[in-house]
């Protein structure tokens, strides 16, 4: 049997839950969860992207990408409207109840974030970054160099 000790996608989600945790628990206030937030970021930041354009973004495919809408557009956070253009594609927006949740977020989500790396330190919190964003990206590989423990964001 393999050593599962050793096995990355079990350590990656493990230490996504226990970020999540983290993340979760300073957010509660203004009734988010970290996974809502990061959608709603994303959305803040692409204005008005696609159904399939947020779910690149986001890494997930579009049925959990709905699925996890779901909540948000009931809350008044997102409205999800049929394209001009495609009638067949889906653009989501913020509403402005969106926007002031988003803005409240703010300070939590800047608490955990600054707990995080006073725990870890920043120089490692930004090499991790950089790291798990070329994981993200599907750019790690055979050619994919580590930016190292002192890489800079």
């Amino acid at each position: 049997m393999a050593d599962q000790g050793r096995c990355n996608s079990t350590a990656l989600r493990k230490a996504t839950r226990r970020v999540s945790q983290l993340y979760d628990a300073a957010l509660a206030p203004c009734g988010l969860r970290s996974t809502q937030r990061s959608i709603l970021i994303h959305i803040a930041r692409a204005g008005r992207p696609t159904m399939g354009g947020l779910a690149t973004a986001l890494v997930i495919d579009r049925s959990a990408l709905a699925h996890n809408l779901k909540p948000l557009e009931r809350d008044g956070l997102v409205a999800i409207e049929v394209a001009e253009d495609d009638r067949r594609s889906r653009i989501i927006r913020l509403t402005r109840k969106g926007e002031a949740k988003l803005q409240e977020s703010m300070s939590l989500w800047q608490s955990a974030q600054d707990r995080f790396e006073r725990a870890f330190g920043v120089e490692n919190a930004a090499a991790l970054r950089l790291t798990l964003e070329a994981i993200a990206s599907g750019r790690f590989g055979e050619d994919y160099e580590s930016p190292g423990p002192h890489a800079r964001a």
